[in-house]
């Protein structure tokens, strides 16, 4: 069933965590593939120094973070939106049947 596999999933996960003496180096090689994302974005080819791709990877990487923070703002918007005229509260707590 979906439901048990979701629970064995979570079980194991948080047991290899109880596991786990380093979490920083255990994702270390994760957290550098998403830096290497950016620096790979904003300079493909090699051209730039480090420090000039460090600059502008560090505006992609915060361009990429604001547009999820964007999208996830615009998402709870329209679930509000969605739940209009059934009476509940927005987050004002101004009733949104008008």
């Amino acid at each position: 069933m979906t439901a048990d596999r979701f629970l064995i999933a979570r079980l194991a996960a948080h047991q290899s965590w109880a596991n786990t003496a380093d979490r920083s180096a255990r994702t270390a090689p994760a957290r550098r593939a998403m830096l290497d994302r950016f620096e790979n974005q904003v300079d493909p080819d090699g051209v730039l120094s480090p420090a000039e791709r460090a600059r502008r990877a560090g505006h992609a990487r915060k361009a990429y973070f604001t547009r999820l923070a964007l999208r996830s703002a615009q998402a709870r918007r329209r679930k509000l939106g969605s739940s209009a005229g059934d009476g509940r509260a927005d987050a004002s707590g101004q009733d949104q049947a008008r």
